[in-house]
């Protein structure tokens, strides 16, 4: 097998890769993440995660290289990482009583061959209606600064959820990792 490297400086990535129980490394991808003109949002997240993934190539020549991208988006707008407590608090008000979807783009690049397996996988959540009380308590509580949508569903997010629906709930965290066992597979990665 291939060693395996995640093209991420995400810790939440790091921890559902762990789950699958193979050895892995991991490397921060430097690449412009800008949303092109006109570019819908699930071709971004699949274009990032491809990106990041050929970023390592050169450095790692022998891998099996796993890129990932997630955007959260409301109707038709897409939204980013709050970053600031204001922002995170303006996201959650805007999404209560509201169905974000979340697109993660996942790419599989075997540097070796080339050979790179991309695809986007959807989930969505319907938020419960908000109070800026209840918003405001769930953002200091758990500091959600940086991650799409302003909350971290792996934690007290959860609380803020009135339904879910995907195929993957890992996907909603960030790394789909029914998708990637998948695409492990087709490159002769066995998982326990």
């Amino acid at each position: 097998m291939l060693p395996l490297l995640l093209a991420s400086s995400s810790a939440y990535r790091r921890e559902l890769l762990a789950r699958l129980r193979l050895p892995f490394t991991w490397a921060s991808p430097d690449i412009d993440e800008q949303r092109l003109d006109g570019e819908p949002a699930a071709e971004l997240v699949r274009r990032l995660a491809r990106q990041k993934a050929e970023a390592l190539a050169g450095s790692h020549p022998a891998h099996l290289i796993i890129g990932s991208d997630q955007v959260a988006v409301l109707g038709e707008q897409v939204l980013g990482k709050p970053h600031t407590f204001a922002r995170a608090c303006e996201q959650l008000l805007e999404c209560s009583g509201q169905q974000v979807s979340f697109l993660t783009g996942l790419a599989l690049l075997n540097s070796a061959t080339g050979a790179c397996q991309v695809d986007c996988v959807p989930f969505t959540v319907t938020l419960r209606e908000l109070s800026r009380e209840q918003v405001e308590r769930y953002v200091a509580a758990e500091q959600p600064l940086d991650c799409a949508g302003s909350f971290k569903a792996e934690g007290l997010g959860v609380s803020l959820f009135q339904s879910t629906h995907g195929c993957d709930a890992t996907s909603l965290i960030g790394l789909p990792l029914i998708r990637l066992v998948d695409m492990l597979s087709r490159e002769g990665v066995v998982t326990p």
